[in-house]
């Protein structure tokens, strides 16, 4: 593909994010690219319910949100069959090249974009040169336009290259909500995989720049917590009423004041509090919405655990009950020095990369720690690689962009990475 080849599918995706589980336009336009430009070249092309391990999709949206976002992606013109395929949320994709003997690499690569608005002003390149979401309350905000684009740049690299082995290209959705790595690790299609690249765009370092391994993912759990008291008049009757914000209140204050642990570092956030009806009524219901990090899987699970208990005691202490669903999770994980080493070699010979830093923090998380740790666990090695981009607004912000040169940078690293390991075998 020429730089502009890579440039009009990064923008045409860009134009039409599509939040976890609802790719259903991302994953056909993949498709159709995948079989456009490779035909025959493919063993094996897995779409939908073919590309996951069913069981294991985590944080699936209404049916009601599904069905729009598929009738929208119909609007578009993509192919019907490919379509009927993803239906119920069904999406994703997993591409496999078969190249004579040798290791099978996977690499893996997001394609969901996120809830929010995307930036009308006239500065934002999006904006200026005409590729802006045309769905309004979603843009990609963190780069996964760039990195589809990058993974079928990689297969095209890798099929006119002298890499002998297996190449699997997993197109993974719904990172955003943490919930489509698990689905993709538990798949058949990991079982084999030796060796596994993950990228991310971006991350605070600028075009030119690429981290050869990126390590501390910080372990997370998604938490909602629905409070259930008694209504009553607030000015009539005040104490015939159980008030469930009250206990809400209490929790939220008491959440942040789970002890640190002396083991690493971990988080909490009550990203979202909302309950009650009006001024004068006793409100008989609230929820939060709330998420806990840890350094660590087990750091991540003494938050986790905290947390219940904390939001459980303030329940009783308001004579309130509380429903407490723990939703999507990921755990932590840790890049392999011989890859890393890798990457950064052949990073060395890209055009227009200019520093290679050996390792850094993440310092969030990311599901595709499910895919690496499962990889390791089989006997293989793993490791996760930052591409650098200069991007004016930080990641999830409504200016957020990519330099798309750097999108020739990834491309080039990871193949090249990919090549070499067919040949060392570390």
């Amino acid at each position: 593909m020429t730089a502009d080849d890579l440039v009009e599918l990064r923008r045409d995706l860009h134009r039409r994010p599509e939040p976890a589980w609802r790719e259903f336009y991302t994953t056909a336009r993949i498709v159709e690219e995948l079989e456009s430009r490779f035909g025959d070249d493919l063993a094996e092309l897995h779409v939908g319910p073919d590309a996951i391990a069913t069981d294991h999709r985590l944080a699936v949206p209404d049916d009601a949100e599904l069905t729009h976002a598929l009738e929208r992606a119909r609007e578009t013109g993509v192919d019907e069959g490919v379509l009927e395929s993803l239906e119920g949320g069904y999406t994703g994709a997993v591409a496999v090249l078969e190249k004579g003997d040798g290791p099978t690499v996977g690499l893996r690569v997001d394609i969901d974009g996120l809830p929010r608005a995307e930036s009308e002003d006239a500065d934002h390149a999006p904006a200026a040169e005409g590729f802006r979401s045309e769905h309004e309350g979603a843009m990609h905000a963190c780069g996964h336009d760039a990195h589809a684009t990058i993974g079928v740049g990689v297969l095209e690299e890798i099929v006119d290259s002298d890499f002998e082995g297996t190449l699997k290209v997993f197109f993974q959705p719904a990172e955003e909500v943490i919930g489509g790595g698990k689905s993709m690790a538990k798949s058949e299609h990991i079982a084999d995989v030796d060796y596994l690249l993950a990228a991310h765009i971006g991350l605070d370092h600028p075009t030119g720049e690429i981290v050869a391994a990126i390590d501390g993912f910080l372990a997370v759990s998604h938490l909602e917590a629905e409070f259930s008291g008694e209504p009553a008049h607030a000015g009539g009757h005040p104490e015939q009423g159980r008030n469930a914000v009250q206990a809400m209140a209490t929790a939220v204050q008491n959440l942040y004041a789970i002890p640190r642990n002396s083991d690493g570092p971990t988080r909490i956030n009550a990203g979202r509090v909302e309950g009650g009806s009006a001024a004068n009524v006793i409100p008989e219901s609230a929820r939060i919405l709330a998420e806990v990090r840890g350094e660590t899987t087990e750091l991540m699970e003494y938050m986790a655990d905290n947390a219940e208990r904390v939001i459980r005691s303030a329940a009783e202490m308001h004579d309130c009950e509380v429903e407490v669903e723990l939703g999507a999770q990921a755990p932590s994980a840790t890049s392999d020095e011989a890859l890393a080493t890798l990457v950064a070699d052949a990073a060395g010979d890209v055009e227009g990369v200019e520093r290679i830093l050996e390792r850094d923090e993440l310092g969030g998380s990311e599901d595709a720690t499910f895919l690496m740790r499962e990889v390791q666990q089989n006997g293989g090695k793993a490791c996760y690689v930052g591409v650098g981009t200069d991007h004016p607004g930080g990641h999830h912000t409504a200016t957020f962009d990519v330099d798309e040169e750097s999108i020739g940078h990834g491309v080039e690293t990871l193949a090249g990475a990919i090549e070499r390991v067919a040949e060392e075998r570390p």
